[in-house]
């Protein structure tokens, strides 16, 4: 007899279809960010840095809010709140060094 209860390993890293969803293919908002991020390497200063820390910003913002709300599971739902929380801090928080 099958059970059709779900384990809690299964509620938080399986998706619908029941595979096992840890890490998944770059979507758009994560390209977009690699690019703006690897750019901003070589355009420190200026407007461009400016623009590219913006794209940078807006792309894993919103990878983060989509991983929150449409994640396939609760470890990505997770991780996207975690990164949420953690660029919006370091938007607000000072670096001292």
């Amino acid at each position: 007899m099958e059970s059709t209860q779900s384990s809690l390993f299964d509620k938080i890293f399986r998706d619908s279809n029941g595979n096992i969803v840890i890490a998944q293919p770059p979507n758009l908002p994560i390209i977009v960010w690699g690019v703006a991020s690897l750019l901003k390497l070589v355009f420190t200063s200026g407007k461009v840095g400016i623009g590219l820390d913006a794209v940078a910003y807006g792309a894993l913002f919103t990878w983060a809010w989509e991983e929150l709300f449409q994640g396939v599971n609760y470890f990505r739902r997770a991780l996207g709140l975690i990164v949420l929380i953690g660029i919006i801090a370091s938007k607000i928080l000072p670096i001292t060094y």
